[in-house]
């Protein structure tokens, strides 16, 4: 009978947001286990290689084995990505910025370790969601994140007012992302539908030297709206 193998594990390594050096943004102790592994699930494999190249891996990234986790990934396929961690191989989960499984590709690996046995592991780093919320001076005891907003009328501004009650009526912090080419649009919307007393906090190129973090009420935004468009940027409503 063949001895069984401990299964290996899977970590969920962080990655830089905007234009930081490494680490400037990651502790040292995530280089470690970066070193220790040959196998990444990513979103994107040029984006990975890229990565762990500025990362300083201690191996050529050719010797490495490369495994896309996105949007296009079907569950047959999703299943197949753990088989080497079930079979011994420990791997790490990359998004393209900041950190998997958090508005980014990984929950379903996560949740298929899970349920496999396999031990899941978070490494600390960046994500622009906490630290948009952790300077915005609005409630960080309670608070959700939205993801993305319909596109269409009427459907945005619905969801715009129903936002904004949860937040005076249960006063939690309501977060918000947006394509970058459409933010300006996004910030129009949440100026026209938002009422004057509202408060908005535009989080915008964040850890960059051009990071912009303002919060004000809505009446405040109207009279000198930022330039936004094209950056990267968190919304909140408080």
């Amino acid at each position: 009978m063949a001895e069984n193998r401990p299964k290996g594990k899977l970590y969920m390594l962080p990655v830089p947001i905007g234009n930081t050096e490494v680490y400037d943004v990651l502790p040292t102790y995530n280089k470690t286990i970066i070193d220790s592994l040959d196998y990444f699930i990513v979103e994107n494999i040029r984006t990975a290689r890229r990565f762990l190249s500025r990362a300083g891996i201690n191996r050529p990234i050719d010797t490495l084995t490369f495994a896309e986790l996105n949007e296009h990934t079907s569950p047959e396929d999703i299943s197949k990505l753990i088989v080497p961690i079930i079979n011994g191989q420990s791997a790490g989960m990359l998004s393209e910025a900041g950190v998997p499984g958090i508005a980014d590709p990984g929950a379903d690996i996560a949740a298929l370790a899970h349920r496999n046995g396999i031990d899941v592991i978070p490494l600390v780093g960046p994500s622009s969601i906490i630290l948009a919320l952790m300077a915005s001076g609005l409630n960080g005891q309670s608070f959700a994140f939205n993801g993305y907003l319909p596109v269409k009328q009427p459907e945005r501004t619905r969801a715009i007012r129903f936002f904004e009650k949860r937040a005076q009526t249960e006063h939690q912090s309501q977060i918000f992302i947006e394509a970058p080419y459409r933010n300006a649009k996004l910030l129009d919307d949440f100026l026209s539908s938002c009422a004057n007393t509202t408060k908005l906090t535009i989080a915008v190129d964040i850890l960059d030297p051009t990071q912009f973090i303002r919060t004000k009420t809505i009446g405040e935004w109207r009279k000198a709206k930022p330039e936004i468009n094209k950056r990267p940027a968190i919304f909140i409503i408080g």
